[in-house]
């Protein structure tokens, strides 16, 4: 349960299928010392990734169910649902948006913008979901990150402003160029785990400087202080992360960073780009209707002192019984407790609390404001609300439209 809320992330990594998601989220493991070892999708030492852990799952290569995880990075803590790309599954898709408080869009730089990255922007748009791009798989024969993020203004309608340049594409990829610290940024060592920082090479220092400047234009329009260093020529790093932060939360500037996960190149700055751009849970104003009074709109309070509500997202028949994934708004919910379902008026007595990690489990003995965990033997249905009994909110409405 983490005290700290402004270093809670609850994000979902989405995109078309085959664009790497499930890579990605393996090497975000790893970096973060969640796993020891990496392991590929239809891994050829017959482990499989992490994240796709159902049989089907690692023959095919693809993910069918949502699984969530948890790990943490530069003292900030993150839930992450790896979510499935085929629009087959799409529902899966639209119930992690539903708790999410941020997203990463994952889009490949040779296919660029498919037909899944149009409905998985349309759903965080309708869910008002801030989101990052990652263009993945730079080191592709036809990679070309500079024309998915034109793609990404045509065909999603989206500020995409790049953060990165690559240095070298495809087989000659060898790092990025950051434009907030103008350095040039190499991920060494068997698994990219060794970051180093150098000059920029003089063949990308014109085209560095010319992105810097787009990005201190679109940047300087969400900060008065950063508009006035610009004019002065004297921007900070930190003037920078929080203008972009700021367009970021107001839907107004999508941040685009490049990479190849399989590679293991340009990760770990993703991981940063997390902690400094996406919304924690008291950054997103969440809203509940009071049942008492005919459904009127209350915004929860993420205050772990407050009567507690929760909402189950996602039910699932594993190996251990029905699970139920929530995530709680407000309040604490700890093993033990009485709950009650808004819709049923049925209470529950919460016997296990687990925190996920692919089809892996911890058991935990709290769960606090902004949390995403799962619980035992609870009888609800996906969209139900728990809350402490002292209050009677629902997180969804109760009327069929």
């Amino acid at each position: 349960m983490s005290e700290d809320l402004e270093k809670v992330r609850n994000i979902g990594i989405s995109a078309h299928i085959d664009s790497g998601k499930t890579t990605l989220t393996e090497r975000v493991l790893y970096y973060t010392q969640k796993i020891h070892a990496i392991h590929e999708v239809r891994g050829k030492d017959g482990v499989g990734a992490t994240m796709d852990s159902m049989e089907l799952e690692k023959e095919r290569g693809i993910t069918i169910a949502s699984a969530a995880t948890n790990c943490s990075w530069d003292n900030h803590e993150i839930n992450i649902i790896d979510t499935p790309g085929h629009v087959d599954f799409t529902i899966e898709v639209e119930r992690a948006l539903r708790v999410l408080d941020g997203a990463v869009l994952i889009l490949c730089s040779v296919g660029g913008v498919q037909s899944q990255s149009i409905t998985v922007n349309r759903q965080m748009t309708r869910y008002n979901v801030p989101r990052i791009a990652f263009i993945n798989k730079c080191d592709r024969t036809g990679a070309n990150p500079a024309k998915v993020t034109a793609q990404l203004r045509e065909k999603l309608a989206l500020n995409a402003i790049p953060l990165q340049l690559p240095i070298g594409l495809e087989a000659d990829m060898e790092g990025v160029v950051d434009l907030v610290t103008m350095k040039a940024v190499y991920f060494d060592g068997d698994n990219g785990e060794n970051i180093r920082e150098e000059e920029i090479p003089d063949n990308l220092k014109a085209d560095a400087e010319a992105a810097r400047e787009e990005l201190l234009d679109a940047a300087s329009m969400f900060s008065d202080d950063l508009m006035e260093a610009v004019l002065e020529g004297t921007p900070t790093p930190e003037m920078i992360h929080d203008a972009v932060r700021r367009g970021t939360l107001d839907l107004e500037i999508t941040p685009v960073f490049v990479g190849s996960a399989y590679k293991n190149k340009g990760v770990q700055s993703l991981l940063d780009a997390v902690n400094n751009y996406l919304p924690c849970p008291t950054d997103v104003e969440n809203i509940a209707l009071d049942l008492d009074k005919e459904e009127a709109e209350v915004k929860v309070s993420n205050d772990p002192g407050d009567p507690l509500v929760a909402l189950a997202f996602k039910l699932e028949d594993g190996r251990y019984g029905q699970l139920t994934y929530v995530r709680t708004y407000q309040g604490t919910l700890k093993k033990g407790d009485t709950i009650y379902n808004s819709r049923t008026g049925k209470k529950v007595k919460v016997g296990r609390l687990v925190r996920m990690h692919s089809d892996e489990m911890e058991d935990i003995n709290a769960s606090g404001s902004g949390d995403i965990i799962a619980l035992f033997g609870v009888d609800c249905a996906s969209g139900d609300t728990f809350t402490s009994g002292d209050v009677n909110y629902s997180m969804s409405s109760m009327h069929i439209p």
